[in-house]
């Protein structure tokens, strides 16, 4: 690896081989592996446990879990291939991978983060739809596999151009991880991270606040009409549209916000210590995500109580008793219209009452005992 390389750090560090790197010193360095021991830790375990809970109970298997076990999949590939990585270097104070595996780690790890992030933005759009629109009985999987392939090549679009000289993938901050060379002077690496922050930052956050906010806005319209059987739930849906979006805002933005700073700011006027915090906030999404998306998702709630034996059920023959009851909304589940739509528009009214008053299914691990409910 060569020395020029070696000084070439992308958030405003210094670019000339005879000037001093500057980074962490080893208690910035020891505070900076505690929080990735932590984040890779505890999103190492949390994806897994969503892994397991879809594997394990087949209720789980429709069309709108497979973008949650998408955003799984991809934190969890975060953690092995990233998190894993920055924390080793971290360890030994400076990155351990060589230029070769620097531009490997940048591209593996920006892939695989705007997946989550496109991810999250199609599970908005899809919340948001079974509200307005009029959906067919048959579980759409075709849809959600376009949805999941296509988080896939969109990701891939934008992250493959650095290996092909459009900008390209260097150290970043504190010399201790990888990323795209934000402080690059020259006109197409300006032109990629521009393209980069639009496309993978802004129309992900333009698109989650548009559809949290009418969906908020259509559970507040059905509230005026039946205040006595809405409230409940207008307030969980408000907790659950604020906690989203504050935590996506929370763990990206100031990531977007220092790399814009690095692209167009002078030169230094990004510091390894304020580079790195924004990158450990970006990781900690591995980590919110499957609380907020999954364990507050009442259908995989209840499966993990069941998976760590917190909850019984009684049954008779091997078929569930347990009572159905009214939900505080599934905004994971779709709205089922009924045959009286005859793929019209349904009313406003009417459907958004149908979703939000609709019951919820009993649910129960597959074993011998116990048929798999679908």
């Amino acid at each position: 690896m060569n020395r020029t390389w070696t000084h070439n750090m992308s958030f405003g560090a210094p670019t000339d081989p005879a000037e001093p790197r500057t980074g962490l010193s080893r208690n910035g360095h020891t505070v900076v592996t505690v929080f990735l021991g932590f984040i890779l830790f505890f999103g190492f375990l949390n994806n897994l446990a969503v892994l397991i809970l879809f594997c394990k109970f087949k209720t789980l298997h429709n069309p709108v879990n497979m973008l949650l076990l998408n955003i799984s999949v991809g934190d969890m590939l975060v953690c092995i291939s990233g998190t894993t990585l920055s924390f080793v270097s971290n360890i030994h104070g400076k990155w351990i991978g060589g230029e070769h595996g620097c531009r490997w780690y940048g591209f593996v790890n920006s892939c695989f983060g705007i997946v989550s992030l496109i991810s999250l933005a199609v599970l908005s759009y899809e919340r948001y739809s079974t509200l307005t629109l009029c959906n067919k009985r048959s579980a759409d999987y075709r849809k959600a596999l376009l949805a999941v392939g296509g988080s896939w090549i969109y990701s891939l679009i934008w992250t493959v151009p650095p290996l092909i000289r459009w900008s390209n993938y260097g150290i970043e901050g504190a010399g201790i991880n990888c990323s795209v060379r934000w402080s690059s002077e020259s006109a197409k690496s300006t032109s990629y991270v521009i393209c980069l922050f639009i496309f993978c930052l802004v129309v992900p956050v333009v698109v989650m606040i548009y559809c949290y906010g009418c969906l908020l806005y259509a559970v507040r319209q059905v509230g005026k009409i039946h205040k006595n059987t809405t409230c409940k739930r207008e307030c969980h849906v408000l907790f659950i549209v604020i906690t989203t979006v504050i935590c996506y805002l929370i763990c990206w933005i100031p990531y977007g916000v220092i790399a814009l700073l690095a692209t167009f700011g002078k030169p230094g006027v990004v510091t390894p210590v304020a580079s790195t915090i924004p990158s450990i906030l970006a990781k900690s999404s591995t980590v919110c995500n499957p609380i907020i998306y999954i364990l507050m998702n009442k259908q995989f709630y209840k499966c993990f109580h069941l998976l760590f034996h917190c909850q019984t059920h009684s049954s008779t023959d091997g078929e569930p008793t347990s009572h159905s009851k009214v939900t505080i909304i599934q905004l994971n589940q779709r709205m089922d219209c009924g045959n009286a739509c005859n793929n019209e528009p349904c009313p406003k009214t009417d459907s958004k009452m149908t979703f939000l008053l609709r019951p919820e299914p009993s649910l129960e691990p597959i074993s011998k005992n116990t048929p798999p409910m679908s």
